[in-house]
């Protein structure tokens, strides 16, 4: 038998003095760096103007195809834009793919893959912005970068759900609110970047990708080598997992396998829960800033006499605030809800997103009607904790459903559904927008269409949701089914070492840790809500 490297699962598993608060932050390190995903559009417009002498004559006529190749052109924002489609859905093909290998890789292994997808993804880059070949920026940011989105958003998932099972919700929503909270951090930093290494008038933009590059490579291989998986038997001190299940009928002990999950309605009715529910969230996402211009215009910045030029800054200020409030409120409602979901169930908590985000999308127009932007902002914002929290509390709603086995590798294939939901609900409401338009609708009303239509997509979860039931028993391994699965694991012979595993007590290392990743994010919080003060 060959003997276990560093990077193997083997070699993961936790000692007598490792503390579980520790792998938390380990998750966060990853999540906080490919959470970057939700900034990336402060590279758009940059990029578009890279080409000082560009024939504009010339390069009017070109299309996407021409785009990729071309070195004598800019190229349009659109066309730049796919790249965030791109890592979107690779991310969900990716997860999908290498969901059960991660499960036996264990999430050192995967995580560091990850970081070097990611890191050097968006380092290849910054490599295609430099020589000019958009190909080459699809490659690295998008494809590359687009399977360690993937690997690094599944990799801590079954890890923590196994370490936390006392709070499930608690422990992905710590690390999946990193997700949510990248951009605060990222866009910032890639902002500064690009003026701190302009010139002759061009932002920076090659120099910025690629030194964030290295950061999110550094980070991200920090958090992997952090991670350690519990040996199998483990429980923390004084949690029974038979009083746990007897508590609530949704929670169960057995563990489902991942090809016959498949096989089941309730993946896939939880795949049309996530899937309705991302779909209404970031759709607004993809269009919050022009949404709160064309609603309300001159009315963000009421009762000041600026001259139009200056008005027209002042309301696009305000409008980025929202943007800086939606990463905010995305991030923190992701811990929140997932939290809050250890309590009340993850069943209920999904029936909360879907009815009050169902009465919320509705009320959106009429806040646009009446003039109240103060309550369409706060609307908004109170639809983005949801939609961050669909994602934070789905791992536990599927380790309730299908066990903890192989939680990770079905997290893996549900993610899918974020990659339909991320090309569906942007299409969705921007080409009804531009429909409405060319109809001769006031752009103040173009969206109303679009929100009710929404509400309708959270009526269709809502369905979904209660329709969700315990998996029948034909589908739950056997133990010797069971007991194979963990041999895969190369979990052999560590149930011994369950009753006296991880009771190390938080000390210095731990407080670091927390300090590490608690920090920046702190400092991220402040730009946003400095940011958000616009609107005030």
């Amino acid at each position: 038998m060959p003997r276990a490297t560093v990077l193997d699962r083997a070699r993961t598993i936790a000692t007598p003095q490792f503390n579980r608060w520790l792998v938390p932050p380990a998750a966060l390190c990853i999540h906080l760096c490919i959470g970057m995903a939700y900034g990336f559009s402060v590279f758009w417009l940059p990029m578009s103007h890279l080409v000082a002498n560009a024939n504009p004559a010339v390069c009017a006529a070109q299309g996407f195809l021409a785009q990729l190749t071309t070195t004598r052109c800019n190229w349009s924002v659109p066309a730049e834009a796919h790249i965030f489609e791109t890592f979107i859905a690779v991310l969900g093909i990716s997860a999908a793919i290498w969901g059960q290998w991660l499960e036996h890789a264990g999430p050192r292994k995967a995580g560091f893959i990850a970081a070097l997808c990611w890191g050097g993804g968006l380092i290849l880059g910054g490599v295609g912005v430099a020589i000019h070949q958009l190909w080459l920026v699809y490659l690295g940011a998008g494809v590359l970068g687009g399977i360690g989105q993937g690997l690094g958003y599944i990799a801590p998932v079954s890890t923590l759900i196994k370490w936390f099972p006392d709070r499930r919700g608690l422990a992905t929503g710590f690390a999946i609110m990193g997700y949510g909270g990248g951009a605060m951090i990222g866009a910032p930093l890639a902002v500064w970047l690009m003026a701190r290494y302009a010139h002759d008038g061009i932002q920076g933009v090659s120099t910025s990708l690629i030194i964030l590059g290295v950061i999110y490579l550094i980070v991200m291989s920090i958090g992997a080598f952090g991670f350690r998986v519990p040996p199998t038997g483990w429980h923390p001190e004084g949690y029974s997992p038979s009083e746990a299940e007897s508590q609530r009928a949704m929670i169960t002990s057995r563990h489902v396998h991942l090809g016959r999950a498949l096989k089941t309605p309730q993946f896939w009715l939880i795949w049309l829960v996530l899937c309705l529910n991302v779909t209404a969230g970031i759709g607004v996402i993809s269009m919050a800033s022009p949404m709160l211009q064309d609603v309300f215009g001159a009315k963000l910045v009421a009762g000041a006499s600026l001259s139009p030029g200056a008005m027209k800054a002042a309301i696009v200020a305000a409008a980025a605030g929202l943007v800086g409030l939606i990463s905010l409120f995305n991030s923190l409602g992701r811990l929140f809800w997932a939290a809050f979901s250890d309590y009340i169930g993850r069943k209920r908590t999904y029936y909360t997103f879907f009815i009050v985000g169902i009465v919320l999308y509705m009320l959106l127009p009429t806040w646009g009607r009446l003039g109240i932007p103060g309550l369409f902002v706060l609307s908004v914002c109170i639809i983005l904790t949801m939609y961050g929290g669909g994602f934070s509390t789905l791992p536990a709603y599927l380790a309730d459903i299908f066990g903890t086995q192989m939680v990770g590798a079905i997290h893996g294939r549900l993610i899918t559904a974020w990659s339909v939901a991320g090309i569906a609900g942007p299409a969705l409401i921007a080409s009804l927008r531009q429909y409405q338009l060319d109809q001769g609708i006031p752009r103040a009303q173009v969206y109303n269409l679009t929100l009710y239509i929404m509400a309708a997509l959270l009526f269709v979860g809502l369905i979904c949701n209660a329709l969700v039931k315990p998996v029948a028993d034909r589908h739950y391994m056997s133990q010797e089914e069971l007991a194979q699965e963990r041999a895969l694991q190369s979990e052999q012979g560590s149930a011994e070492q369950a009753a006296s595993a991880a009771r190390g007590k938080p000390g210095l290392g731990t407080l670091l840790a927390w300090l590490g990743v608690g920090v920046p994010f702190l400092i991220g919080v402040w730009i946003a809500l400095s940011k958000g003060s616009a609107l005030l």
